[in-house]
């Protein structure tokens, strides 16, 4: 699961995009008012659906004041079909485009594309199950504040969020975040995740998951 913005000043549009990404069991948020798009926290976001021709400020300069901010792909939504507009938008940043009128499994086809490219380098910050990770800063926060993992709490958060769907055992995670000259042995890794729960617990995110006899996942 994804989740995903989709910025267009047509509701029937944003309306018709989050009822067809929500069949893929996406978070869908959709947001119409072009004045206050750029108060937006877009970190927390893995994918951002944006339209080009809007009232006050375009897609175009919504893109290029973002693009330094997030590392998730921006893919346009646009009725521009010529060659130089399209070249613009690549070149504010944007990682796609998709042509309106649009079919309902090409818009599913593309948005499932993108969220595949792992191999993206995420250098700012990138938001998985309510959690936004500031990978410069090393914190963690929600959408009510703050998260106050140690070091050793955000660095195993971070690892299992960024593998996100894969199971490890305490070993794995140990050595991932310790490495092989840690001074102390993977028994630790169960107390690091108890402590990490008790701080999510007070956020209302519950996304660590024990897989019984291996270790654990974050979904």
């Amino acid at each position: 699961m994804a989740h995903i913005l989709a910025i267009d000043d047509d509701i029937a549009m944003l309306q018709l995009i989050k009822r067809v990404l929500e069949k893929d069991s996406h978070l869908v948020t959709i947001h119409s008012n072009t004045q206050t798009m750029l108060e937006m926290n877009f970190c927390k976001y893995d994918i951002i659906l944006l339209d080009i021709m809007m009232p006050g400020l375009d897609g175009y300069e919504v893109c290029n004041q973002i693009r330094n901010r997030v590392d998730c792909p921006i893919i346009f939504l646009t009725a521009k079909t010529q060659e130089a507009d399209i070249v613009r938008g690549l070149g504010l940043g944007a990682d796609d485009y998709i042509t309106k009128p649009f079919g309902t499994s090409e818009l599913r086809a593309r948005v499932a594309a993108h969220l595949r490219r792992d191999l993206r380098e995420r250098k700012n910050s990138f938001s998985v199950s309510g959690v936004i990770f500031n990978l410069n800063a090393k914190e963690a926060e929600a959408e009510s504040g703050k998260i106050p993992f140690t070091k050793s709490e955000y660095e195993i958060c971070e690892y299992l969020a960024l593998h996100h769907g894969q199971t490890f055992t305490r070993e794995q995670i140990y050595e991932a975040v310790f490495g092989f000259n840690g001074e102390s042995d993977s028994s630790v890794i169960s107390t690091h995740i108890k402590n990490i729960r008790n701080k999510l617990t007070e956020f209302q995110i519950m996304p660590i998951q024990t897989i019984w006899g291996v270790g654990y996942k974050w979904v």
